[in-house]
């Protein structure tokens, strides 16, 4: 087929108009670096979530006595489903590894101002989403650590006021961990990434509306400085996927077990608390915050702010500049953010007593600082000399 009749084709089709324009010629900024080749990455790795997902729910029996044996079957008896289990697994713990990648770029260069409030916001539900969709499919393997995990969070709610206790009980089916928490789990479990598929649509179609970040922080650029999208970045994303799934595939086959807990190859047993109850690394953060707070309604509120102040950050930023390529202060302190992000995530496995509970806590009150206090009064001081700047020069000349 002729060139000139494949463009013809993909501009008459309306499906394949709509994926022309935001694949094929869509056009992109001259100047984007290699974090932005996360955002493709993160659709990579829904897409193995998804197919991987859908191939051991053909498998799994959602049932208290059968749903840690019906893993094992997976492991032992499918043909070849080993390898669909260690990529589901190790795709999870790589997926979020790549988001809080992106969200750093995000952070880095400012994707959260406007005019990209609404693509920042549908991120960050996608985020939260995505921590919800883990807890559940963690639970479900109905391990030890599978089990204290699902006691733990879900008594969380019992903070509600009026309604926690009888929500708890409605997600247990029960005044126990039972079948119905299984079942209810694996429901959720299979429609939540589908959601999460339709909300990263909505992510990228916004996304192309008002344009993308890039290194200068400028939201609208020249023809100039634009090419299309097609060859030049998406070998460039080709290349990400390749990089990619050679690390996945090297977990799965040499070191499967790397990122898990040897406690949930203990099935479940409700009389027999494990000695150390950790999460994912990947949730450690949020659950270090969780646990530095003695007071268990404080201890909730931090964890869900930790994870909601970010849809703050398009309101709250007051500079005219948005990337930290020109923001040197504001850089120093996002660096230290990130620094106390992974002190955060060490202190999640720690056992939970001094000086840990301590370290915690500080680190907390920098976690908070840093969004409510230091990024709205940088980027105001910023702004306020650079009128100040301006009014001098224009008193002068």
């Amino acid at each position: 087929m002729k060139k000139e009749e494949m463009n013809r084709i993909l501009k008459r089709n309306t499906l394949l108009k709509l994926v022309n324009n935001f694949v094929y010629d869509s056009l992109m900024p001259l100047n984007l670096n290699y974090w932005f080749n996360f955002g493709s990455l993160l659709g990579f790795f829904l897409i193995v979530q998804i197919i991987t997902g859908v191939l051991l729910a053909m498998n799994y029996i959602p049932h208290l006595d059968l749903a840690f044996d019906s893993i094992e079957y997976i492991m032992r008896e499918v043909p070849y489903g080993y390898i669909v289990r260690y990529s589901h697994a190790n795709g999870a713990a790589l997926f979020f590894v790549v988001v809080y990648l992106h969200m750093a770029r995000g952070l880095l260069y400012g994707s959260y101002t406007k005019p990209k409030t609404l693509t920042w916001s549908i991120g960050v539900i996608i985020f939260l989403l995505m921590i919800i969709t883990a807890f559940i499919g963690y639970s479900l393997v109905f391990g030890q650590m599978s089990y204290w995990a699902i006691a733990v969070i879900t008594n969380l709610l019992t903070v509600i006021p009026y309604v926690g206790h009888d929500l708890v009980q409605y997600i247990f089916g029960g005044f126990n961990i039972g079948g119905a928490t299984l079942t209810r789990f694996y429901s959720l479990h299979y429609l939540l990434p589908f959601i999460i598929a339709a909300l990263s649509l909505a992510h990228l179609i916004t996304l192309h509306q008002v344009g993308g970040s890039n290194p200068l922080g400028l939201n609208s650029v020249s023809s100039i400085s634009l090419v299309n999208f097609h060859p030049y970045y998406s070998f460039k994303d080709l290349f990400g996927f390749i990089l990619a799934l050679s690390f996945l595939v090297f977990l799965v086959f040499f070191f499967p077990n790397l990122l898990g807990h040897s406690d949930n190859y203990i099935p479940a047993n409700p009389l027999v608390t494990p000695t150390h109850i950790v999460p994912e690394f990947y949730l450690l953060p949020f659950y270090a915050l969780l646990r530095s707070i003695p007071n268990k309604t404080l201890g909730v509120l931090a964890l869900l702010s930790a994870i909601l102040v970010l849809l703050l950050l398009p309101f709250i930023h007051l500079g005219l500049v948005h990337t930290s390529l020109f923001r040197p202060v504001y850089r120093v302190f996002l660096y230290i953010f990130f620094a106390v992000f992974f002190l955060l995530m060490y202190l999640g496995q720690a056992v939970p007593s001094e000086p840990f509970i301590t370290i915690g806590q500080l680190l907390g009150l920098y976690y908070f600082t840093f969004f409510i206090v230091l990024i709205p009064l940088i980027s105001f001081i910023e702004t306020f000399f650079y009128v100040l700047l301006n009014k001098v020069k224009s008193i002068k000349y």
